[in-house]
């Protein structure tokens, strides 16, 4: 069973902990990341171009000039797509580039990226993180005690804490996520994870095997 040391806020030993095999043991598999990234920023794209089309345009309402004898090709409208400001033929229209994909692939995509993180040794268990108070300060302190401050971090908590999640909104490459919302794109984008003692129940829950049997 894989294990890990934890740590307190001052970077001093606090006992180990043993981590879910199912979660920090799978077998990583690339394919699988590319799937969910592609299918968070394919969600997360707003989708909002648009162009007009001939019959959205503005004016054109009359031939510009008559059918025969003026020597000119023939035109219906100024609106066509072959004018300067006519319309566009089969230009981008607001759409959704959301697509599906299985339950159980993401969840194998998830475990796959934190079996990764733990095999490459970027995962740091602390024993407690919460703040009393809004203080920037105090998260830049907390991770350069840990020796984390020379990397993107991404900090995992089990549930909310406005104290922390607003402290370090602040912190250039510096993240804060509640185990609810972890996912695969922040997971591998981040160097390092710095996960508080308590949301490793929490992950359990999510992504254990006894989270998929329920």
């Amino acid at each position: 069973m894989p294990t890990l040391d934890v740590v307190t806020a001052g970077n001093r030993k606090a006992g180990s902990v043993d981590l879910d095999p199912s979660i920090f043991e799978a077998p990583v598999r690339p394919h699988l990341f590319h799937a969910e990234v592609r299918r968070q920023l394919a969600k997360r794209r707003s989708g909002t171009h648009s162009t007009k089309n001939r019959a959205a345009v503005s004016g054109g309402g009359i031939k510009p000039w008559k059918q025969k004898g003026t020597g000119r090709a023939r035109q219906g409208t100024i609106r066509a797509p072959q004018w300067a400001g006519g319309g566009v033929v089969f230009g981008p229209v607001p759409r959704s580039y959301e697509h599906a994909l299985p339950k159980k692939v993401r969840r194998a995509a998830l475990r796959a990226a934190l079996s990764h993180q733990f095999r490459e040794g970027n995962i740091k268990v602390v024993d407690e993180l919460g703040l009393e108070e809004y203080k920037t300060k105090r998260v830049a302190k907390l991770l350069r005690d840990l020796s984390l401050e020379d990397a993107p971090v991404l900090i995992v908590i089990a549930a909310e804490d406005p104290f922390l999640e607003r402290s370090a909104r602040n912190l250039a490459n510096v993240s804060v996520l509640r185990v609810a919302g972890l996912n695969v794109y922040d997971v591998l984008r981040h160097e390092r994870l710095l996960i508080d003692r308590g949301a490793l129940a929490a992950l359990a829950t999510r992504l254990g095997k006894a989270g998929e049997d329920a």
